[in-house]
C-alpha cells in the first residue's frame, strides 16, 4: 500500500470525469468501481489512473475502458491515451527516470500534499479511504431486499432462519447454505438480505454475488484470454461467495471441475458460500456426486410456494411499500386468484395501483378483475360445469361422485384435476371452486392444484393428458 509520502491530489478536471461517469452508470457500480480510483496525470493526450489493486485495474480495463476514455476526451476536448497502474506500484512509477516530467509533477510529496490540503477543501477522493463493501459480482444489491421486508411464513421459515444464522456466524453456522425453490419465491431476496446484514456490520466486506451463468461466461472468457489464474484469484480470495441459479452448472463438466476447486478453496479458508437453485442438489441433472455431496455439507433449505395467509401478508406489505392500503376484500380476492409466486403478487399490486391512478378509479373488486385478466390471461368462457362434465367423461365417473365425499383413488384424482383446471381456466376464487366440488375449503383446492402441477412436471404422459383436456375445453 502507499506510504504517507505518496498521497496524490487529483487534477481539477478529474472530478469532471467522475461526474461524466456517474451519469452513465448505476450508483452501485460507481460506488464500487470508481470512488477508489486516483488520477495521477491528466493532460491532453495522456491520462494515468491508479487503481487500488490488480483486480480493480483488470476489471476497469475489461468493462469500463470505453466509458472512461469517452469521459476523459469529453473533459479534455481531445483524444487521450489511458494508462492504468496499481497503487502498490505507484512509487516505482514516480521514481522511473524515463517518466515524462508532467507525471513527476503530478506526484505530490507529503509537504506539498499538506499545503494543498490547507489551501483547498478536502477532495471527494477522500471518501475512498473509508471502508466500503466490494462486490466483484454482476448483481447489484436491491435496497429493498432486506430481512425486515421479507414476509415469513410456514413455506419459508426454515430458509429464513438459516439465512439469519449465517449472518450471526458466517462460515460457521451453515456452510454452505443451499436454498432451493421455484421461480419468484424469494431466494434472491434472502441472499441479498444476508449481504445487507453483514455489510451493516463490516463495510469492508469483500463478496461476490452473481448468477451462475455469469460465472460460466467469465470462466469461458478467461480461457479465451489465457488468464484463468486471474479468474481464480478473483473468486477464491473473497470473504463470501453467493451464486444464484447454481443448477446452471448441470451437464457442464469442465465448469463443475472449476467450481469444485473454487468451492474447496473457499471452504478450507473458512469463507461463507451461499447457493440458490430451482431444485435440491441431488435433482440437478448430471451434477457430479462430489459436488452434490459438498452442497449438502451445510444446510439445504427449501422455499415453497406461500400459503394463503402468507400471500395475504405479502400483498399487504407490497401495497404498504407503495404507500397504499388495499381494502381487505381486494387483498383476499388477489390471494384467491393469483398463483403462489411472489413476483406475480407484486406485479398484480403494482398493476392495480397504476390502473387506479391512471383512471382515477377506486381500488375495488371490479378494478382487480380487470387487472387480473391482463395479468393471468385466463380464459373466461370455460365454466366449472363444463370442466366437471369433461373430466367425468374422460375418467368414466359420475359428476355426482366428483362432488361427493368418496375418497377412493378412482375419484380423488379426477376431482383434483377438476379443481386444477378450474384454477387454470376460470376466474373463480379458491373458495368458489371448493364450493362446486363438494363444499371443500380453499386449502383443499390449493393442495389439489399443487399435486397436479407436480404430476405434470414428473409424468410426461399425464402432462399430455391434461394438455388435451385443456385444448378440448378451450375449443368448447
Amino acid at each position: 500500500m502507499l506510504e504517507p509520502a505518496m498521497v496524490h491530489s487529483a487534477p481539477p478536471s478529474w472530478s469532471s470525469v467522475l461526474d461524466y461517469v456517474r451519469a452513465h452508470v448505476k450508483p452501485q457500480q460507481f460506488e464500487t468501481w470508481f470512488t477508489g480510483l486516483q488520477c495521477l496525470v491528466m493532460q491532453p493526450g495522456q491520462v494515468r489512473i491508479a487503481a487500488p489493486n490488480k483486480f480493480y485495474r483488470n476489471w476497469i480495463e475489461r468493462h469500463y475502458l470505453p466509458l472512461l476514455r469517452n469521459a476523459c476526451e469529453e473533459v479534455l476536448g481531445t483524444e487521450a491515451a489511458l494508462e492504468f497502474v496499481v497503487l502498490e506500484d505507484a512509487s516505482a512509477i514516480e521514481n522511473d527516470a524515463t517518466m515524462p516530467s508532467p507525471a513527476t509533477a503530478s506526484v505530490a510529496t507529503a509537504s506539498a500534499a499538506a499545503a494543498d490540503t490547507a489551501a483547498m477543501p478536502a477532495p471527494p477522493a477522500n471518501k475512498a479511504a473509508e471502508p466500503r463493501p466490494v462486490n466483484i459480482g454482476e448483481i447489484p444489491l436491491n435496497p429493498h431486499y432486506t430481512f425486515d421486508n421479507f414476509v415469513v411464513g410456514p413455506s419459508n421459515r426454515l430458509a429464513h432462519a438459516a439465512a439469519l444464522a449465517v449472518t450471526e456466524n458466517p462460515a460457521t453456522a451453515y456452510n454452505p447454505l443451499f436454498v432451493h425453490g421455484g421461480v419468484g419465491l424469494g431466494k434472491s431476496h434472502l441472499l441479498q438480505a444476508i449481504c445487507h446484514q453483514l455489510l451493516a456490520r463490516n463495510r469492508a466486506l469483500r463478496y461476490v454475488y452473481l448468477s451462475c451463468e455469469a460465472f460460466v461466461n467469465e470462466y469461458i472468457a478467461a480461457l479465451q484470454r489465457g488468464n484463468v489464474d486471474a479468474f481464480r484469484q478473483q473468486y477464491r480470495h473473497v470473504d463470501m461467495l453467493l451464486i444464484d441459479d447454481i443448477h446452471f452448472l448441470a451437464s457442464k463438466k469442465a465448469l463443475q471441475e472449476e467450481f469444485f476447486h473454487t468451492f474447496n478453496a473457499l471452504y478450507n479458508a473458512q469463507r461463507q458460500i451461499i447457493l440458490s437453485s430451482d431444485s435440491p442438489p441431488h435433482e440437478i441433472p448430471e451434477l457430479e456426486d462430489r459436488l452434490v455431496s459438498r452442497f449438502k455439507w451445510g444446510l439445504v433449505a427449501e422455499v415453497e410456494p406461500p400459503h394463503y395467509e402468507t400471500k395475504v401478508a405479502i400483498i399487504q406489505r407490497k401495497a404498504q411499500a407503495r404507500g397504499k392500503r388495499l381494502p381487505d376484500e381486494v387483498v383476499h380476492f388477489l390471494a384467491d386468484h393469483l398463483d403462489s409466486n411472489i413476483r406475480e403478487l407484486e406485479g398484480a399490486v403494482l398493476k392495480i395501483i397504476v390502473l387506479a391512478s391512471l383512471h382515477n378509479h377506486p381500488i375495488d373488486i371490479e378494478l382487480c378483475k380487470s387487472a387480473l385478466k391482463e395479468l393471468t390471461g385466463r380464459a373466461s368462457d370455460v365454466n366449472i360445469a363444463q370442466i366437471m362434465n369433461t373430466v367425468a367423461t374422460q375418467y368414466n365417473v359420475k359428476v355426482a361422485d366428483l362432488q361427493g365425499k368418496r375418497r377412493s383413488k378412482s375419484i380423488v384424482l379426477p376431482r383434483q384435476i377438476c379443481m386444477y383446471l378450474a384454477r387454470e381456466l376460470t376466474p373463480m376464487s379458491l373458495a368458489e371452486i371448493g364450493g362446486h366440488v363438494g363444499g371443500r375449503d380453499h386449502t383443499t383446492v390449493m393442495h389439489a392444484n399443487e399435486k397436479i402441477r407436480k404430476l405434470r412436471a414428473s409424468d410426461p404422459e399425464f402432462d399430455q393428458k391434461i394438455e388435451r383436456l385443456i385444448r378440448q375445453l378451450q375449443r368448447g
